[in-house]
């Protein structure tokens, strides 16, 4: 678990689906199953996929994030992130997203974080450049961004 100043973060498992209570707007996304059944297959996987985003002052999962798999061969790894719209436009997603970072790069294997998002996608180009990420390549109406250590 990781803890912030309004979040706790915790990595996705099947023990952990157990004791979160959900906000009535979350809705567990297709990648949810498929990070679990993953983790069965391989349990180093635990950390590098899907984490819940839970709002302290109410212990309910506003959103998730997490990383698309463990670090590729260059020690990259590449994150993503879903807060409820109800909270949206709060900072949660930056706070997040900082965090799970910051947990990343504890790691010294991992030297560089990349993400994507869609051109039209404001808050999601808010986030990542408060977070000092650089946007290198636009592809398919999608931004690509990377962070380096």
């Amino acid at each position: 678990m990781e803890l912030t100043q309004r979040l706790k973060i915790i990595p996705c498992t099947e023990e952990s689906l157990l004791f979160i209570s959900t906000s009535e707007e979350y809705e567990f996304g297709s990648h949810i199953p498929m990070y679990l059944e993953a983790l069965k297959e391989d349990a180093s996987l635990l950390g590098w996929g899907v984490w819940f985003v839970i709002d302290k002052e109410n212990d309910t999962v506003i959103g998730d994030i997490g990383f698309k798999g463990k670090p590729n061969s260059g020690s990259i790894i590449e994150v993503g992130y879903g807060i409820v719209p109800s909270v949206q436009g709060k900072g949660y997603a930056t706070e997040a997203v900082k965090k799970i970072i910051q947990w990343a790069f504890s790691f010294r294997n991992i030297n560089k974080v990349i993400a994507e998002c869609q051109v039209d996608n404001l808050p999601s180009t808010r986030v990542l450049e408060k977070l000092d990420f650089k946007r290198i390549d636009i592809e398919n109406n999608m931004l690509k961004w990377q962070l380096e250590k």
